[in-house]
């Protein structure tokens, strides 16, 4: 639909809009409106985001959030990137599904893209159809909402618009719209393609881009791989630190801000094990949970090749970015050590602490132990009934309360550190089944929980984890 250049948007203070990726060369994206739907209708508004993008009091929301109402702020395009997926190379992916509207500067002052993701085909479709189920767009919206409440850098939600529609999976599903909200939607595929195809203007141009947009400290290539590396482990460090398994973590999937994007067949573990995989679409396990410090090394590996075209002396780049990515895995084990230190009430958790910290994990795994619950109970009498043997939990006591003795309100650290409440695969399963069936009170209620996950919830059923009948055992990726 092209754009309504009547339209006005009725605020007190409007936002400010400056879509700076649309005035890049024509190389990085294809401009076109989204493909209208049949009868949007608003299912889910973020007020607390909208009202710091500015965005509070906009009208039209089902329309233009649906893809039917190009408001004269937007600038509508379909990104373009590459990637690795699963280990193997792919030449031209880009946005087959999705559409960045355009970009706000909130009131934080910080710059964030505003995109519609189920908005209809694009040229990189891929012969898809464009569009979202409600069921991956209800996932989305759940889980990328909880990680923020948690304190993981993430995309946000903005809202969820039904679309009247029916799209075809497995079974013809309801559709839906999802409008996602970043620092950008920039990704290691996007410097990937470029130097792929030898465009060597079109990469220099990129990554003066994504420097003055997200480390602008950077003075040389060699600073702003390390500082995606910075970002990127301390984010892995905090996803295993929750349980959380991205399941699909395909260098297009991997972002140059370290925010978690494309919130697939992800999940948050109940029973503990470092193997964990839910994603129906990772059959050898190269995502499983306790793999995903490594192959975050490996997509910096990517990233550090697709820059050294930049770099005036190959050789000299080559011998510099291996240090730094080879240099990556103890920084992601210091990080990890001082979240799950924090877990276990230990402020300023170092190296040392790694033995007490994995003797832990160790017996979860023995014990089939809850993650997030066990974590929550620690010191408390409680903690052992976590265990199939919960002498397993009490030596391990000893030496832990051993250790916090020196702690200064440790039980405080620990209250703030570990969730109790997270989005459980069994609670975000029947939300959706519930939606489907026109009841969305347990995606209200799942929701307002999951905003406050450091509380203990009104429904403590919400914290439990799932009996034999209620186990998802396997998510999907929704395209």
């Amino acid at each position: 639909m092209a754009t309504d250049d009547t339209y006005l948007h009725s605020m007190t203070q409007a936002p400010r809009f400056d879509n700076s990726f649309a005035a890049l060369p024509e190389a990085f994206y294809t401009r076109q409106p989204a493909r209208p739907v049949r009868a949007p209708e608003l299912f889910a508004w973020n007020a607390p985001l909208a009202a710091e993008l500015g965005l509070e009091e906009q009208t039209n929301r089902a329309e233009i959030f649906g893809g039917n109402l190009t408001p004269t702020w937007a600038a509508p395009l379909a990104q373009l990137y590459a990637g690795h997926q699963f280990g193997n190379f792919n030449p031209q992916l880009g946005d087959g599904r999705a559409l960045l509207l355009g970009e706000v500067i909130g009131s934080t002052g910080q710059r964030r893209d505003i995109q519609l993701k189920g908005s209809g085909p694009t040229p990189y479709s891929r012969n898809g159809d464009g569009r979202a189920a409600l069921g991956p767009v209800l996932r989305e919206y759940l889980m990328s909402e909880a990680m923020h409440a948690l304190g993981v850098p993430t995309t946000r939600a903005l809202a969820i618009v039904t679309t009247g529609e029916r799209v075809q999976r497995e079974t013809a599903q309801p559709g839906a719209v999802l409008t996602r909200v970043a620092a950008s939607h920039l990704r290691v595929g996007t410097f990937q393609i470029f130097a792929a195809r030898r465009q060597l203007t079109e990469l220099q141009t990129l990554y003066d881009y994504a420097v003055a947009r997200h480390h602008p400290d950077a003075k040389d290539p060699l600073d702003f791989l390390n500082a995606v590396i910075a970002a990127q482990a301390d984010l892995v460090a905090q996803w295993l630190s929750l349980g959380f398994i991205h399941g699909v973590m395909n260098t297009d999937n991997c972002t140059i801000s370290g925010e978690t994007i494309d919130y697939g067949p992800c999940a948050m573990m109940d029973t503990y094990h470092p193997d964990t995989v839910y994603s129906s679409i990772d059959q050898f396990g190269r995502y499983a949970y306790s793999n995903q410090a490594h192959v975050i090394v490996w997509n910096m590996a990517q990233l550090a090749t697709a820059l050294v075209p930049l770099m005036p002396d190959t050789d000299a780049a080559i011998t510099a970015f291996t240090e730094a990515v080879h240099a990556m895995p103890a920084r992601i084990e210091a990080a990890r050590i001082r979240a799950f230190g924090r877990k276990i009430g230990i402020a300023k958790a170092s190296l040392e602490d790694a033995p007490l910290i994995d003797d832990l994990l160790s017996r979860m795994a023995g014990g089939q132990a809850d993650f997030t619950n066990t974590f929550r109970a620690l010191g408390t009498a409680e903690a052992k009934d976590q265990f199939l043997d919960p002498s397993s939990y009490q030596d391990w006591e000893k030496g832990w309360r051993a250790r916090i003795v020196s702690e200064t309100e440790p039980e405080a650290l620990m209250a703030r550190s570990n969730p109790a409440i997270i989005p459980r695969n069994h609670r975000v399963e029947q939300a959706i089944q519930a939606a489907y069936s026109g009841d969305r009170a347990p995606f209200d209620a799942l929701h307002a929980a999951l905003a406050a996950p450091y509380a203990a919830p009104s429904d403590p059923a919400l914290t439990r984890p799932p009996t034999a009948d209620e186990v998802v055992p396997r998510t999907f990726c929704g395209t």
